[in-house]
């Protein structure tokens, strides 16, 4: 993997990071996509430390959600571990830290934006952290995660932005009207790597809201919680 670093800025990922690696190879294979290790004939890739990444942050949101939520029973906080592990939410975490200028791409998966896919962002975050947790155990890898988004869990729960606002608006429109909503996408603009969606949602004749995303499943949620809080049920 050494003929990797010259193509990977190192310093500024652990300055945004807030950690130093003491073997900059681990790093490096949290970084490194199945499409790069193959055109450098490498045999590892990102794949196995997200495997373990993924375990690590489980355990440490868990830890984090048990501590400052006592009063919370099992099924919500398994629904707010959830949330908080999730793509969606791990991608955004990703992108704050600029994770996609660091991946090791292969020249196909560079050319069709793989550096912008939320899934690739959220495994790629999850490889990182098992690197951390490698490198320096877990006690850095726990206060490293919970200094980048401790904050953002507590925002979170305290705005409920948690709550699947499609789920809620299906149930709700079951109740009340015998009908599911209906989503239709208005408008689809910009490059293949950086598209925005534009999508409505109507429930029955009585609600039409619209939502934006970054993807079709983003833009349908924000026109479920533009819905939910016309309908009074924001929650």
């Amino acid at each position: 993997m050494s003929n990797s670093v010259s193509s990977v800025d190192i310093d500024s990922l652990e300055g945004r990071l807030g950690y130093h690696f003491s073997d900059k190879s681990i790093v490096l294979e949290a970084l490194t996509h199945r499409s790069y290790a193959h055109e450098k004939k490498n045999k590892q890739n990102y794949e196995r430390l997200e495997f373990l990444g993924d375990a690590v942050l489980q355990l440490i949101v868990t830890e984090y959600l048990l501590d400052r939520y006592k009063d919370y029973d099992e099924g919500l906080l398994s629904k707010l571990r959830g949330y908080f592990v999730s793509e969606g939410f791990l991608s955004r975490i990703a992108i704050e830290l600029k994770l996609g200028e660091h991946i090791l791409l292969g020249k196909g998966e560079k050319a069709s934006g793989g550096k912008y896919k939320e899934s690739l962002l959220c495994d790629i975050f999850e490889s990182v952290v098992a690197a951390i947790y490698l490198d320096g155990g877990y006690g850095f890898a726990r206060d490293i995660i919970i200094r980048h988004f401790g904050s953002r869990i507590d925002e979170d729960i305290s705005n409920s932005s948690f709550v699947d606002a499609k789920s809620e608006l299906q149930k709700i429109s079951q109740r009340k009207f015998g009908t599911l909503p209906d989503y239709t996408v208005l408008d689809e603009k910009g490059p293949e790597h950086d598209k925005i969606f534009v999508v409505r949602v109507d429930v029955e004749t009585l609600v039409s809201e619209q939502g934006i995303g970054k993807t079709k499943k983003s833009a349908e949620k924000d026109a479920a919680k533009n819905a939910l809080r016309k309908l009074g049920n924001e929650k």
